[in-house]
């Protein structure tokens, strides 16, 4: 029986567990959560995921939450391959230290920036000058700590394959560039790190996980914006 997996591909962790699972032949219902929609608040929803957020996994009558658990929870079930999840101690802990430092780092910082320049004008809320500069300042930070520590000379985060980290990190990354940003311009040690990752997953598999965030420009232009009403005062104290 294919395990269910809750996603919305414009959250990067939901990206980063699709790619993972597809590329892993591994059998999966998509179950679309639309977050714009504010389906996660649902009372449905609320009985796989108490948290509210996906992605969410349900297998038969055990559900998870957050996307490492999920991934590993998958690589250990349908037991993926090497490189995912290295069995070499210090590959794995490589792949460890990236995981625990991601979540309040590039993910934050790419996530913020995204909003900033995307979600919150379209709200009816001009961003202040400042509030872009820090929010640039914090994710350049970032993407430099990715280049000098955690990519360092190496091809790959974990060593010369891809692993999860790589994953992970891409899809972060990949969240400013929808927004118009190129994070990769002036950078290219970046660049082709990025290039090895989406020739790994595959092109058209890397390019059909991120086609509805590198079409967000065009979807936010004509999205109505009185649906972001309702999650204003939330979102403005997350990202003000």
């Amino acid at each position: 029986m294919a395990v269910e997996l809750f996603l919305d591909l414009n959250s990067q962790p939901c990206r980063s567990v699709y790619i993972f699972a597809k590329k892993n032949n591994i059998p999966f219902e998509f179950k679309k959560v639309s977050l714009m929609d504010g389906e996660h608040f649902g009372d449905e929803f609320g009985k796989i995921n108490l948290i509210r957020k996906v992605p969410a996994l349900r297998d038969r009558d055990f559900c998870l939450a957050e996307s490492v658990a999920i991934m590993l929870y998958l690589a250990d079930k349908f037991k993926t391959p090497d490189p995912w999840y290295p069995a070499d101690i210090r590959q794995r802990a490589r792949v460890n230290e990236y995981l625990s430092w991601q979540h309040a780092a590039i993910r934050l910082h790419g996530s913020k920036m995204f909003w900033l320049r995307l979600m919150i004008p379209k709200m009816g809320v001009d961003v202040p000058k400042d509030k872009m500069d820090a929010a640039l300042e914090d994710l350049n930070a970032s993407l430099k700590l990715i280049e000098d520590k955690f990519l360092g000379d190496r091809a790959f985060i974990a060593g010369d394959r891809m692993s999860l980290a790589d994953l992970v990190a891409i899809v972060e990354i990949m969240q400013p560039v929808g927004s118009g940003l190129d994070v990769f311009e002036g950078r290219p040690k970046l660049g082709a790190w990025r290039d090895r990752v989406r020739a790994a997953v595959g092109e058209e598999l890397f390019d059909e996980a991120h086609r509805t965030i590198m079409e967000s420009q065009e979807w936010v232009k004509a999205m109505d914006g009185s649906t972001l009403q309702a999650f204003k005062p939330r979102i403005l104290r997350m990202f003000m």
